[in-house]
């Protein structure tokens, strides 16, 4: 698994965009097509490298609030932090009201929303939650 400076320079250019051509990282760092082609080769070979992913941007992800109720034996901050610790919550925000905590979640579909919102339901002191779907961003 060794890696040198170039090896480390390549997986930073993908980290920012893993759209990046092999031609253009390799004029940024004066190597050839086939260079840059074989060095991914060897650091997705070595397991450096385990994959490449997809990120969609907001207008291609499903939204919700889910409003959260603390019980009031329990820290509510204890819950925020844990509730952030989730996949899909963007957001987390204590609040006045009736209810304590909302968070902003994201997902590629409403199933994986429901995920999130079933493991949320899950954590201590989490005595009740109402969600809303966001239909579309306005501003």
């Amino acid at each position: 698994m060794y890696k040198d400076n170039v090896d480390e320079k390549i997986i930073g250019y993908l980290k920012e965009d893993s759209r990046e051509s092999f031609v253009d990282i390799g004029k940024k760092l004066k190597l050839s097509e086939s260079a840059v082609r074989r060095r991914v080769k060897n650091l997705v070979g070595n397991g450096t490298i385990k994959k490449f992913t997809l990120e969609l941007g907001e207008e291609n992800a499903t939204s919700a609030i889910v409003l959260v109720s603390v019980d009031s034996a329990t820290d509510t901050s204890k819950v925020s932090l844990k509730l952030a610790k989730l996949d899909g919550v963007k957001t987390v925000y204590e609040i006045t009201g009736q209810y304590d905590i909302t968070t902003i979640m994201s997902g590629s579909s409403i199933a994986e929303i429901n995920n999130s919102i079933d493991a949320l339901r899950k954590i201590p002191g989490v005595v009740d939650t109402n969600t809303v779907i966001i239909l579309r961003k306005v501003i």
